[in-house]
């Protein structure tokens, strides 16, 4: 390749992941694991639990601790909300489930912090599990709508969470090509395969990226910057001779 076709290249990679890249990598060389706790945790929660609602004494506790769908009562499915990231879907494979806490989680907490990673994600879960409730009683035959089935759909793992993560953490970022794509496939997914699950992810972004609006207007000076393109600090005056 010519230096003509490889400089615009690096100059775009440099900008849309260049501050995500050298933020992740210097916590990583710097703390090693240590970088994030609470991703670890997480990943450690959730093989936990699906070792254990894959026994036959364990399946029940598990679903009563963070199984949520849409046909429970409302205060039933929050108290259960806070568990249910943890607990992976039973009709997908557990290593997905893994991974995506595992990236994702991974890169937000390093990136926002434990606890934003914590809030945005339970924001982006609680939207997904309001949208289900709104979209039953709208109907089968409403565009936003769904089948009356969908009230029995056992509604757990970080999808959601994730989903919201990645739109938020690009916009902290300003990743901006990163978050359209993401948004994008998450559309191509509900016009694929239109289920629960991918309208959930559509009502997740929804409320990220309504989050994201409101902190950029409103929110603290330093947030509405986003990171990775606020100007350096000016650099120290040079020390003064005695006598000067």
């Amino acid at each position: 390749m010519t230096a003509w076709t490889t400089t615009p290249l690096r100059r775009f990679a440099r900008r849309e992941w260049g501050p995500l890249f050298w933020t992740v990598r210097d916590a990583l060389v710097r703390d090693t694991w240590r970088a994030a706790p609470m991703t670890l945790g997480a990943v450690c929660l959730t093989s936990v639990f699906q070792i254990v609602q894959n026994t036959s004494w364990g399946f029940q506790p598990v679903q009563n601790l963070g199984s949520v769908k849409a046909a429970d009562p409302l205060w039933l499915a929050l108290l259960r909300t806070p568990l249910s990231l943890f607990v992976p879907a039973l009709d997908l494979p557990v290593w997905g489930a893994l991974a995506q806490i595992l990236l994702v989680f991974g890169i937000s907490e390093i990136c926002i912090g434990w606890w934003r990673t914590l809030v945005i994600g339970y924001v982006a879960t609680l939207a997904g599990t309001t949208y289900a409730r709104i979209g039953l009683s709208l109907g089968p035959d409403h565009p936003f709508g769904l089948p009356v089935s969908d009230r029995i759909v056992n509604d757990t793992g970080p999808s959601a969470a994730v989903v919201g993560l990645a739109i938020y953490v690009c916009w902290r970022y300003r990743a901006y090509l990163t978050g359209a794509i993401v948004i994008a496939v998450m559309i191509g997914e509900v016009l694929v395969k239109d289920n629960l699950a991918g309208k959930e992810h559509l009502a997740a972004i929804a409320a990220v990226m309504a989050v994201c609006v409101v902190r950029a207007k409103w929110g603290p000076e330093r947030s509405r910057v986003p990171l990775g393109r606020r100007p350096p600090p000016a650099p120290p005056l040079p020390p003064q001779r005695p006598g000067t």
